[in-house]
């Protein structure tokens, strides 16, 4: 059986980093992949996928990148489901990295998040809707 995704696109979100009960670091993103093909309009669209990334690979990938950084991962689709607060059984698919590469240098990154008005010291809430 084969389970592989690599993902190519900018970071959504600033990683987030947490600890489980146990003391073992997770960190959390959304990546934004455009569409290969235009819509009626004229416009590429986007797919946006959460990731997942674990131990000291995740610990890595909050403290090295940012949101609007350029990357690529690779790791395996996961599918899991919980119970939210109002009793309706959530599914959630999410991509769980293995591995990632910076695709630019900080430089360009940081370029990049300047023109789209992402700005140094914000990373989560100044920053317009990759939408």
């Amino acid at each position: 059986m084969l389970n592989k995704v690599i993902i190519t696109g900018r970071l959504v979100d600033a990683p987030e980093l947490r600890y489980t009960p146990s003391n073992k670091a997770v960190a959390t993103a959304r990546i934004a992949c455009p569409r290969d093909f235009k819509n009626q309009n004229g416009e590429r669209e986007s797919d946006f996928f959460p990731l997942v990334i674990w131990g000291k690979q995740g610990e890595n990938f909050a403290d090295w990148l940012k949101k609007g950084f350029l990357v690529t991962v690779e790791g395996r689709l996961q599918t899991r489901s919980y119970e939210n607060q109002q009793g309706t059984r959530v599914y959630v698919t999410e991509v769980v990295a293995e591995n990632f590469s910076l695709l630019e240098s900080r430089a360009e990154a940081d370029r990049y998040r300047e023109q789209h008005g992402m700005t140094q010291n914000n990373y989560g809430n100044n920053a317009p809707s990759q939408n």
